[in-house]
């Protein structure tokens, strides 16, 4: 057992019991679902009320105000067994903290995955990072890039499902910000102790859910995630590998993320 901030058991052993219940049973359409909405429940419920200090100013907590398009997701595409899962870092503010979904643009989550829902407001919401759900005028980056390379080999989002999934590490996006600018603190970047009780949560997550899909192949979008991934994984089992991260901060995306990452995918043995 692993106890979070807030003091509260986050009983992964018993979790992973209810999720693998089903292990070596082929998966009928839509299996699986259920037991990874109650896996985001569970990871919800363990980083309610951790708090953080500064520089952290606000916390944004998508998997509270933005739940119901976050659960379609789940419903709609965990369905066990994957071949690969897609490991990002944490939600973008323009991407899963509007929609819910992992790398979560809101035309490529509106328009590929069909996914809609409603958002409501955070609580503490920085009046330069306003949540405005599917209404948000704005395009996350490193979502459309992403979601861009699944959808251009990958038509139909029901294709791309049948084998693949995406998910966040952390399901937290944390800003530091004053009355003039607001920027991104990415959860690395967090007190020594913050992350200890975090990272326990978020590592119980992602046990559990890969415990349920069963993936070939663990693939982290960027270092970080990569870096996870070996640390719980490492040891054997499914291949880890890792693609370029999609953000616009990285040169060699703004270059040609679709074609690095297909080369990468291919290379790894995900694609062909």
């Amino acid at each position: 057992m692993i106890y979070c901030a807030d003091a509260r058991v986050f009983d992964f052993w018993r979790l992973r019991r209810v999720c693998g219940a089903r292990r070596g049973r082929k998966a009928a359409a839509g299996e699986g679902a259920e037991e990874m909405i109650a896996a985001a429940q569970t990871l919800s419920a363990a980083c309610e009320n951790m708090q953080f200090g500064a520089p952290v100013s606000h916390v944004y907590r998508p998997l509270q105000y933005a739940w119901e398009p976050h659960r379609a997701y789940l419903q709609k595409y965990a369905a066990a067994p994957k071949r690969a899962l897609f490991l990002g870092m944490n939600p973008g503010p323009w991407g899963m903290a509007q929609t819910g979904v992992p790398f979560g643009e809101v035309a490529a989550v509106r328009g590929w995955l069909k996914i809609g829902g409603n958002v409501s407001a955070p609580a503490n919401a920085h009046p330069k990072r306003p949540v405005l759900g599917f209404a948000c005028p704005k395009s996350e980056v490193s979502g459309r890039r992403l979601w861009g390379l699944f959808a251009a080999r990958y038509p139909r989002a029901a294709d791309f499902f049948a084998g693949h999934f995406v998910l966040n590490y952390c399901p937290l996006l944390f800003l530091a910000a004053d009355e003039k600018r607001c920027a991104n603190i990415t959860p690395d970047k967090l007190s020594a102790a913050e992350k200890k009780a975090l990272f326990a949560a978020c590592d119980n997550f992602l046990r559990a859910a890969v415990a349920e899909l069963k993936p070939e192949f663990l693939i982290g979008v960027g270092g970080f995630a990569e870096a996870r991934l070996q640390n719980l994984f490492g040891g054997g089992g499914a291949a880890i590998g890792k693609i370029l991260h999609p953000s616009p901060a990285s040169p060699a995306a703004n270059k040609g993320f679709a074609a690095a990452a297909e080369k990468q995918l291919k290379t790894i043995g995900v694609w062909e």
